[in-house]
């Protein structure tokens, strides 16, 4: 008996496109931002991408014994619910804002972005309209898209997820750089509005949207005017332009600080030298209707709301008294809203001391 020659059947060979990575798509979503990354040349960068790394001439920033000041950060679970929503035109400036917001806290100019878009799928649209709002927060921080990278990572992330990460370098004199050593009791405490929640505490958010029953889709129950989604999609303010007009003006400005995740308690401490604590009078702020409607809807206690959201302050400057009111004409006259809020103090025992009501 004869064995039956065994058949093999036929298959055409894989493809990267085949494995879900489209090269082809890749290249032509460069082609098409490159519009937006031109919008955002300025002195140093020419606002071209394309090659294996993003030049910036150092010279041009000016500067007589420049050191370079550089921070990296990302949009968190925000980007949730851009996904949840599809609005994906604000997430961007977030991202700019969360990186040049911690380089102008050192007396840094921003000079260049670059961005990390990571995706499941490549969908062009989506990605341009990101693309559009990284290009937008770099505008208005004044800095250059220097290029960046996008990663097609099927099995990575599913569906439409994706994620982003920024990174910013900026420059300063060595003798401008911030927090200066000289704080001391008395000196002023200055609070900057926020725009909203910016981009922290979103895992709380979140939640508390999932408990409540709300529909991103729905109109917001603090503001009528728009859909629950874009409203908790408020950019983070970029607080780069007024500052630098402020630095410029004014010598008073000691130290400032990013209010962040952590809040008040957690951020203002890292700007204040050993023995300096602050007092911050809760009754100076004015929280967006957002934060009532977080504190009432998740009942979530005072002390919690200060520690994960800015609570309507998003800045802080420690400024010397005489200064005070100069810097904040300064800062007012280019559309930033300041409060006097608080005043250094010899530290006793916190760092960070509240008194007086929190509005919400």
């Amino acid at each position: 008996m004869t064995d039956t020659p065994k058949t093999t059947k036929s298959r055409e060979g894989l493809s990267y496109r085949d494995a879900g990575v489209d090269i082809d798509a890749g290249n032509a979503f460069v082609e098409a931002i490159k519009p937006l990354v031109k919008s955002t040349e300025r002195p140093g960068a020419d606002g071209t991408i394309g090659g294996f790394g993003g030049i910036f001439d150092l010279k041009a920033a000016n500067l007589d014994d420049p050191v370079l000041v550089a921070a990296n950060d990302g949009v968190g679970t925000k980007l949730k619910v851009a996904i949840e929503s599809g609005v994906h035109d604000t997430v961007g400036i977030d991202l700019v804002a969360m990186c040049v917001n911690d380089l102008i806290v050192q007396g840094a100019e921003p000079l260049f972005f670059l961005d990390y878009f990571a995706t499941g799928r490549l969908d062009a649209e989506q990605g341009a309209q990101i693309v559009a709002g990284i290009a937008e927060g770099c505008r208005q921080a004044g800095c250059a898209l220097l290029g960046g990278e996008t990663a097609e990572m099927p099995g990575m992330y599913s569906g439409g997820d994706y994620d982003l990460a920024g990174f910013a370098v900026g420059a300063a004199e060595r003798t401008a750089l911030l927090p200066r050593g000289d704080v001391v009791p008395g000196d002023v405490v200055l609070g900057i509005a926020s725009s909203g929640i910016h981009s922290n505490g979103f895992s709380l958010v979140r939640r508390i949207v999932e408990q409540a029953g709300a529909g991103l889709g729905d109109p917001a129950p603090f503001d009528a005017e728009t859909t629950l989604g874009r409203a908790l999609l408020e950019p983070t303010r970029i607080y780069v332009k007024a500052i630098r007009a402020a630095l410029r003006e004014t010598s008073g400005i000691k130290a400032l600080a990013h209010i962040t995740g952590g809040g008040i308690p957690d951020n203002l401490p890292r700007v204040l030298p050993s023995g300096m604590a602050v007092e911050i009078d809760l009754s100076a702020f004015n929280p967006q209707p957002v934060f009532s409607w977080l504190a009432q809807e998740g009942g979530v206690a005072r002390d919690e709301m200060l520690r994960t959201f800015n609570c309507g302050i998003g800045m802080i400057a420690i400024v010397a008294p005489d200064d005070a009111d100069a810097i904040i004409a300064s800062l007012e006259k280019n559309g930033e809203t300041v409060a006097r809020i608080g005043r250094i103090s010899p530290q006793e025992d916190q760092r960070v001391n509240f008194f007086g009501d929190l509005a919400l």
